[in-house]
């Protein structure tokens, strides 16, 4: 079923317009990984645009194909350090390999709303249970009726499927089986990151979307934030019942960035 996010979500980032990405692509995770490691964190998009055309950093055969790449990588990462979305996305992103994946995911869950349509079918899946790619585009197909045609809705769930996998909530070439993706400090505090701009607060940060894409109980959730806080990227209380999560690492970032 459709998920729209909020306005202040809107405003940090996150997308309620669909995009095209999926008719033609994934969420691109071995291509975002080589842009974003010939590029700077500090970074403008015009860096962005210059290592992947120029330094072909995308690793595409021809111009035409790298500026197309381009042009989706944008859309589901927005590559611009302004954009608080993209910026937590940036300041986390080389410091720990193992959860790239997990938070390419997360960012383009917040960008795309047709994967994120998708987002509550895969994880109510059983452990070791299959879907496929029909069934991820009839969500997309109920969730924007008349929006697609029927071999374009079919290619949408082809790529859905494959950007779950390279996520790592799925598995499998041709059979997709659901599987736990690697979850650290590192994928929970970009994912309290992501509820606390689309509104939630406290304990409301636990249960949101994003970390239930996480497909970890809320206990482990709890211990992983107070390892994120002790690394410096959020705030994290817990006292008489209340929880309270701030983010002025990403904040100060932000503001520094924006100037």
């Amino acid at each position: 079923m459709r998920v729209d996010v909020s306005g202040t979500a809107l405003a940090a980032g996150a997308v309620n317009k669909p995009l095209g990405t999926h008719t033609s692509r994934t969420i691109m995770l071995h291509e975002v990984r080589g842009l974003l490691a010939h590029v700077d964190c500090d970074a403008d998009y015009a860096a962005y645009a210059s290592a992947a055309t120029d330094l072909n950093a995308v690793q595409k055969a021809t111009l035409t194909t790298r500026k197309k790449t381009l042009r989706h990588l944008r859309e589901l990462y927005a590559l611009n350090p302004s954009v608080p979305v993209f910026s937590a996305l940036r300041t986390l992103w080389d410091h720990e390999t193992a959860a790239q994946p997990l938070l390419a995911g997360l960012c383009a869950v917040a960008r795309d709303p047709v994967l994120r349509c998708t987002l509550a079918r895969v994880v109510e899946l059983r452990p070791g249970e299959e879907t496929t790619p029909g069934a991820l585009a009839a969500v997309v197909a109920e969730s924007f009726p008349g929006h697609y045609g029927p071999d374009v809705t079919a290619r949408i769930g082809r790529n859905i499927a494959s950007s779950w996998a390279q996520t790592g909530l799925l598995t499998g070439r041709t059979r997709k089986v659901r599987t736990h993706p690697c979850v650290t400090a590192t994928t929970v505090a970009y994912a309290l990151f992501l509820a606390h701009l689309c509104g939630g607060r406290g304990d409301m940060l636990f249960s949101s979307l994003w970390s239930r894409m996480l497909d970890t109980p809320i206990p482990e959730l709890r211990s992983l934030a107070s390892a994120a806080a002790r690394q410096g990227w959020l705030e994290y209380r817990e006292s008489g019942g209340v929880t309270e999560v701030t983010f002025r690492h990403f904040e100060r970032l932000l503001l520094e960035r924006k100037l």
